[in-house]
């Protein structure tokens, strides 16, 4: 895959309250299904990470075609739903980091 100048891959890790795991997961399969529909989505992947103590973190991977489609995204419905239902379902606030591709070569 060669470097694109204008995609933004975002990587988040949600980590819920225990007792609200099933919750978040379930809200965030809806949101993978919805995500895969916009239009500057390119990749929306939901992994699972289960700590040597038994926590429960979610990453989420996602690339979108530039940063207006990441804007587009926190803007959609199904985003901001997500958001007001699991704000409190978190224990702590999400770590979002946004990366961008380095031209490497070859």
């Amino acid at each position: 895959m060669s470097a694109d100048p204008q995609a933004v891959t975002v990587h988040a890790i949600i980590t819920p309250h225990p007792e609200h795991v099933a919750e978040v997961e379930a809200e965030l399969r809806i949101m993978v299904r919805e995500t895969r529909q916009e239009p500057g989505n390119r990749r929306y992947d939901l992994l699972r990470e289960q700590t040597p103590d038994g926590m429960v973190r979610f990453h989420v991977q996602e690339r979108y075609r530039d940063l207006d489609a990441v804007q587009a995204h926190r803007d959609s419905p199904h985003y901001q739903a997500y958001r007001a239902k699991a704000a409190t379902w978190f224990l702590e606030a999400p770590q979002v980091t946004l990366l961008s591709d380095v031209e490497v070569g070859g």
